[in-house]
């Protein structure tokens, strides 16, 4: 049983930085696959960014050249840090992990971007 616990969510002005962070505990072995995905009001989830242990990585369209996911290494916390925020980016953000088979959600992690 793997337990995912974002943190760094919060109200920052449009233009501004926040760096949300996503740490994992149960798992005894690495997590090979690791990725945000965000929830707006209204809408569907959606994937915002992943990593593999490869440092592959892909974004959505919408933050490519804004948003960076990253982690040391597959045994560490993951990492997004999101820059030049638009009120668009206001959403849930939860962090999810495919381990052994099994897909993990956290609880989400708020952010607020105002105008």
């Amino acid at each position: 049983q793997v337990t995912l616990v974002e943190s760094g969510g919060g109200l920052v002005q449009a233009g501004g930085s926040l760096r949300l962070s996503c740490a994992a505990s149960g798992n005894k072995f690495p997590i090979n696959t690791m990725a945000w995905y965000r929830q707006a009001p209204g809408t569907q989830r959606e994937l915002v960014a992943v990593i593999a242990s490869s440092g592959y990585t892909k974004y959505a369209d919408s933050v490519k050249g804004r948003f960076t996911i990253s982690r040391v290494n597959a045994m560490n916390p993951v990492y997004l840090q999101m820059n030049s925020l638009k009120p668009e980016d206001t959403a849930v953000y939860y962090c999810n992990a495919v381990y052994v088979g099994k897909e993990y959600w956290g609880k989400g992690t708020l952010v607020t971007v105002s105008l």
